[in-house]
């Protein structure tokens, strides 16, 4: 009887059902592995299955053979990832809401099938992708790539930057003014994704938010500026004393905490953050912040745990957010 058209396909579909079907509790005896070629019309005999898994395994494949009465058989062990590393990667991609709902889809459907089918029924079991907040900006994929290539290929990128209106459209501010900047880096803040740049039009660094980048261009040819600016750029410290990536004047402040915001503290400002206990009770730290409404909603959400005592004109600028707060409620 003639071979099948599959038949040179023969190691590759035996990795194939390995990788997909088996794992440390699903093995495949040389039967099972047998029966299972045949729906790809493959036909096989129980010592060239045993002779192509040595081949896989002088490859490097490790495929391990357990013995016993009942259940024994193959199963592929060694894989690029664990399945908790999977589980990681699932729940990191959920959580990502610069990622719109049909991408994250599309990814996890790929992270799954690095798993045996299995195991992509526990990933599948911990997806929540349709309750979280997630962007409509369905482009930033490929936008986080293109901006990946400018920064590369030491050239600037210009884009529309987009902003909601009260019919929830996504439409580009200052009547779809064109920006020109150079890109530098990308970083991820308080779940979204931001560009850190160089606009040359202030001569000064800012932040993008990506989700909200809209026909954006790498304009082949011309070459990024602020390169001085950047030399002595440290962007976890800016993504720091930026709160909610919301800019603003730049002061250093003290600011005084019960003890129990240690914690609070050294996840906002890290834990190379100065810290002076300033009696049994309170510690106070000196920081460089970006003054905003942001950074004094932050503060006002910690109660009256949380202080700033200098300098005084932020002292009486905080007072006033404050004030400006209440009056709306009397």
């Amino acid at each position: 009887m003639a071979k099948s058209a599959n038949q040179k396909l023969k190691l590759l579909y035996l990795l194939k059902i390995l990788t997909e079907q088996t794992d440390e509790e699903h093995c495949m005896s040389a039967q099972a592995l047998i029966d299972a070629l045949a729906v790809y019309d493959i036909k096989a005999e129980r010592k060239s299955i045993y002779d192509d898994i040595a081949q896989l395994i002088d490859f490097g494949y490790d495929i391990i053979l357990v013995k016993a009465k009942n259940g024994g058989g193959y199963y592929l062990a060694g894989r690029e990832f664990e399945l908790a590393e999977l589980k990681l990667l699932v729940e990191t991609v959920q959580a990502s809401r610069f990622l719109t709902l049909k991408k994250s889809r599309e990814l996890i459907a790929k992270i799954e099938k690095l798993a045996s089918k299995a195991d992509a029924g526990q990933l599948q079991r911990q997806v929540y992708v349709a309750n979280r907040i997630k962007t409509a900006n369905e482009s930033i994929y490929y936008i986080v790539d293109d901006i990946h290539r400018a920064i590369q290929n030491n050239e600037q990128i210009s884009f529309q930057y987009l902003e909601w209106n009260l019919d929830k459209e996504l439409r580009p501010r200052k009547d779809g003014k064109i920006y020109r900047i150079s890109p530098w880096a990308l970083t991820c803040k308080d779940e979204n994704y931001y560009l850190i740049a160089h606009d040359s039009e202030s001569d000064a660094i800012k932040h993008f938010r990506v989700d909200k980048m809209g026909h954006m261009q790498v304009l082949t040819g011309a070459a990024r500026e602020g390169a001085e600016l950047f030399d002595r750029f440290d962007i976890a410290a800016y993504a720091n004393k930026t709160f909610g990536m919301f800019g603003g004047r730049e002061e250093v402040v003290t600011l005084e905490f019960e003890n129990h915001f240690i914690g609070v503290v050294m996840d906002r400002f890290g834990k190379e953050v100065s810290v002076r206990k300033k009696d049994a009770e309170h510690f106070a730290v000196r920081v460089q912040v970006a003054l905003s409404g942001q950074f004094y909603g932050w503060l006002t959400g910690l109660g009256v745990g949380a202080k700033v005592t200098a300098p005084a004109k932020v002292v009486e600028e905080y007072r006033g957010y404050l004030q400006d707060v209440t009056e709306q409620y009397h």
